[in-house]
C-alpha cells in the first residue's frame, strides 16, 4: 500500500461529483481508538489491516418526505435516498481506485451477530460522521449535521491513503434538554438522556423487521388450524411479504423525531410551521424533561454524557448553533423577498 495520490481536498471534490451533499474524512486510527461501545468495538481494524482513513457522505432525504401522511411513503422515499447514498458511495470508491488508492464500503446494514444482536454492524456510521466533522450525536442519538439535522443518510468509504482527517465538531449541534422535541414526539417513548430504548423504538420504526416478523411465527407455531388459515390470508402477512420484497416497513418507518427536529436549514424553510405543535406530548414526558435538565444542571451521572460519550455528543454543550443558523436563514429569506420584490 502506497502513499496517497489525491488530496482530501480533491477526494471531497469527486464525491459531491458523485451527489454526496455532505462529505468529510476520518483517521482510522481515531475510530479504532475510540469504538462508540469499547465491549462491541465497531473498529476500522476489525475490517481491515491496511485502513488509514475513511470518507464518509451525506444524501439529504427531501423534505416533503417528512410531510406526508402516510409513514410508509416516508419509507419508500427514506429507502430510495439509502439506495443512492450506496450508489454514490461506490462511484467514490471506483473513483478513488483509479487515481491509486484501494477503497471499499463496508456492509452498513449488516448485523454482526458475534458482536450485539440487532442492527450493529462492523461499522458506526453515526460515530464515523461525528469523527469526520459532519455533526453530532442528538438527545436521540441520531447524527445531527448543522444543514440538514437527522434528516439525512450515510456511508462511508475505507480507503488505504492517509488522507487529511477534518476536525470533528466540539460545539453539540442538538439543542438538547431545553428542546427535548424529539422525546415529546417518539409515539413509543424510547428517547434517553442522550440514549435510545432500541427495543421500544424498534415497534414504530420496524413495524415489519425481523424481530417482530420472527415474534409472529413463533406465535404461529401455537395457534390453531382456523387461526392459522385466517393469518395467511390476512394484510398482516401481506405487509411482511411487501417489507421482505421492497423493505418498506422493515427499515426507518417511523420519521416523527426526525420530523420535529429544530436543527437544520431545510427545518426553518419546510417543516417549522407544519411540525410546531407536538400533539404525542404528555404531563409524563414533561416531567422526564424536567429530570433530564436537572441532572444536567447537578452535574449528575448520565451514561449518555460520560466522559467516553461527550466525544460524539459534543464536549463544549449547546452554544447556540440552531439559534444563529435560523438568524443566519431569515436574513437570506429577507434579501431573496427584497430582491424579487
Amino acid at each position: 500500500m502506497g502513499s496517497a495520490v489525491i488530496t482530501a481536498a480533491e477526494v471531497k471534490e469527486i464525491a459531491r461529483e458523485k451527489g454526496a451533499d455532505l462529505v468529510g474524512i476520518a483517521s482510522a486510527d481515531a475510530i479504532n481508538a475510540h469504538p462508540p461501545d469499547p465491549k462491541y468495538p465497531q473498529t476500522i481494524e476489525r475490517n481491515t489491516p491496511d485502513a488509514k482513513s475513511v470518507v464518509v457522505i451525506a444524501k439529504r432525504v427531501p423534505v416533503a418526505a417528512y410531510r406526508t401522511k402516510s409513514n410508509i411513503t416516508y419509507s419508500y422515499m427514506n429507502r430510495q435516498v439509502i439506495r443512492r447514498v450506496e450508489k454514490i458511495a461506490y462511484a467514490v470508491c471506483d473513483a478513488l481506485e483509479r487515481r491509486g488508492l484501494a477503497g471499499f464500503v463496508p456492509p452498513s446494514s449488516w448485523t454482526i451477530w458475534e458482536l450485539k444482536m440487532g442492527t450493529y454492524g462492523p461499522v458506526s456510521l453515526r460515530h464515523l460522521a461525528v469523527e469526520a466533522g459532519l455533526g453530532t450525536l442528538g438527545l436521540e442519538v441520531n447524527l445531527l449535521t448543522p444543514e440538514y439535522g437527522p434528516r439525512a443518510n450515510l456511508e462511508a468509504i475505507i480507503v488505504d491513503a492517509e488522507l487529511e482527517a477534518d476536525t470533528p465538531m466540539t460545539e453539540q449541534v442538538c439543542i438538547g434538554e431545553s428542546c427535548s422535541r424529539c422525546l415529546y414526539s417518539c409515539p413509543v417513548s424510547a428517547v434517553r438522556h442522550f440514549g435510545l430504548s432500541k427495543k421500544a423504538c424498534m415497534t414504530a420504526a420496524q413495524v415489519t423487521g425481523f424481530p417482530l416478523f420472527a415474534g409472529r411465527w413463533r406465535k404461529f407455531a401455537t395457534e390453531d388450524r382456523a387461526a392459522k388459515a385466517r393469518f395467511v390470508r390476512s394484510k398482516e402477512l401481506f405487509a411482511y411479504w411487501q417489507g421482505l420484497t421492497h423493505v418498506v416497513g422493515s427499515y426507518g418507518t417511523c420519521p416523527r423525531c426526525l420530523e420535529v427536529c429544530p436543527v437544520g436549514n431545510d427545518y426553518h424553510a419546510h417543516l417549522a410551521e407544519p411540525q410546531k405543535v407536538i400533539p404525542e406530548t404528555t404531563d409524563t414526558k414533561r416531567a422526564q424533561v424536567a429530570g433530564f435538565k436537572a441532572a444536567r444542571k447537578e452535574g449528575d451521572e448520565v451514561p449518555g454524557l460520560s466522559d467516553y460519550n461527550k466525544r460524539w455528543v459534543g464536549p463544549e454543550g449547546y452554544k447556540g448553533i440552531v439559534a444563529r443558523q435560523l438568524q443566519a436563514f431569515k436574513r437570506r429569506q429577507a434579501a431573496r423577498d427584497e430582491d424579487h420584490s
